[in-house]
């Protein structure tokens, strides 16, 4: 960094760009120096926090611009045009926005955004990690973000209360952990909310699946199938979720139930619900559970739950299982075998004394399909398996695989090279695939060849 002036002059000099890091696209204007630090500091005194959250970005804007010019005059520093309208953007995204990671936000090809501390903010891009030249001035100054985010859904992140889940006015979804449980100070997540939803056609030239896979996970999804999506953080579960709801009836009553409201289905009857974390007093807390249990009185056609984690898995098995077929979730696992262990073991959590046979002979009765997803090393998003939960065997969920993904190897680019593999076969489900006439179409995409559905 530099700053000086000639000794006969009074005129300050100031470098108002920095160089950034080899291989880095420095975002203009967004790097901190002593110029914009100075010129921060004194429109911030003239220009009360109350008074800029009820001014429009526009009017604001214009008064900072002002502001910046004519303390740029005052303190005779040498900016043009461009650079004072680049301090006033920081400045206004101080304010009324998320800082230096505001402009992160209305990049769609961004996905996530983690600020690991004031000098190191990462950005997931096509699947991968990026480190970006952006930073914050200091901790103080995250903190201040963090504090902005979580009052403005009525909760507070400081010592005493380290951690935070909320939502930003878009929709993407935050977590806040600061001192003393995170040693590199205050650390932001924030899953971006995506502006429109997949489709299957866009799967199928992402490689996510083949056209076979997604002929038949539409059909899964018309036909009213309760449909269990595993898979590990960032592999793409909620996005296929998405997906899948398209293909809903729009006759349809959908309830949803979620931390943080993330699905966006299209039909016209849909009511979402989402959880309300406790107060600062540690009461007012309503659970996913909670709602499962109060959306079972509501008459809902579907009840899809974002994500299972807890003790509500008990009453979304004993959903499906009286009658609201075509209910769907997701799952935290590794494998289908995996995410069978996890709901039984969440049931546990619920119900402690119930019999485990009890429990996997209500979850194989519940459950007709659980897709598993991940997101590989060349950062595309796949559905690696596809099983059906086709009854019990003894004390055992006997599980059948429809679809498989092998890799084979990986292309010039780097990208990797596999094929969807189809078991075929006749899935328990296939009566109420009949019923609704997609039978035949099913079994065609799973390559079973046939020319009756008839046993």
């Amino acid at each position: 960094m530099e700053s000086g002036a000639d000794t006969g002059s009074e005129t300050k000099t100031v470098q108002v760009r920095e160089s950034p890091a080899k291989g880095a696209v420095a975002p203009p204007g967004r790097t901190r120096t002593s110029a914009s630090d100075l010129i921060q500091d004194q429109v911030l005194m003239q220009i009360e926090p109350a008074a800029a959250i009820r001014m429009n970005q526009q009017t604001l804007t214009e008064r900072v611009n002002e502001l910046v010019a004519k303390i740029a005059g005052e303190q005779r520093l040498l900016l043009n045009q461009t650079e004072q309208r680049n301090i006033a953007a920081i400045i206004v995204d101080d304010m009324i926005g998320l800082g230096p990671v505001e402009q992160l936000l209305h990049d769609e090809t961004i996905s996530d955004v983690m600020i690991n501390g004031p000098k190191m903010i990462y950005v997931e891009r096509g699947g991968k990690l990026e480190l970006t030249p952006y930073h914050f001035r200091n901790d103080a100054h995250v903190m201040h973000v963090a504090q902005r985010i979580a009052s403005s859904v009525g909760r507070r992140v400081d010592e005493s209360s380290p951690m935070l889940d909320a939502r930003l006015a878009d929709g993407s979804r935050v977590n806040v952990i600061t001192s003393p449980l995170s040693l590199k100070g205050t650390c932001i997540s924030i899953r971006k909310f995506a502006k429109g939803v997949m489709s299957f056609e866009k799967f199928v030239g992402l490689g996510t699946v083949s056209p076979e896979l997604s002929r038949a996970l539409e059909i899964a999804a018309r036909c009213r199938l309760n449909i269990l999506i595993s898979g590990g953080t960032g592999s793409g579960k909620t996005t296929l979720l998405n997906a899948l709801s398209r293909l809903i009836d729009r006759t349809e009553r959908i309830i949803t139930i979620e931390d943080a409201a993330e699905l966006q289905l299209q039909q016209p009857h849909v009511l979402q619900l989402e959880t309300r974390p406790p107060n600062i007093e540690g009461h007012g807390e309503i659970a996913q559970r909670d709602l499962v249990r109060n959306a079972l009185r509501m008459r809902p056609d579907r009840i899809i739950v974002g994500e299972v984690r807890g003790p509500e898995a008990f009453d979304m098995m004993q959903a499906m299982n009286t009658g609201h077929n075509g209910s769907m979730s997701t799952v935290h696992a590794n494998s289908a075998r995996d995410a069978l262990s996890r709901v039984e073991n969440m049931i546990l959590m619920a119900n402690a004394n119930l019999p485990v046979q009890a429990i996997r002979t209500q979850t194989a009765s519940a459950l007709d399909l659980i897709i598993q997803t991940e997101r590989m090393r060349d950062g595309v998003r796949r559905v690696t398996e596809v099983v059906e939960v086709a009854g019990m065997e003894g004390s055992i969920i006997s599980l059948g695989t429809l679809f498989t993904y092998h890799y084979q190897g990986e292309n010039p680019d780097g990208s990797l090279r596999g094929t969807f593999e189809r078991r075929g076969g006749r899935p328990r489900f296939l009566a109420r695939l009949e019923y609704y006439g997609l039978a035949q179409s099913f079994l065609e995409a799973l390559g079973t060849r046939t020319e009756s559905t008839e046993q």
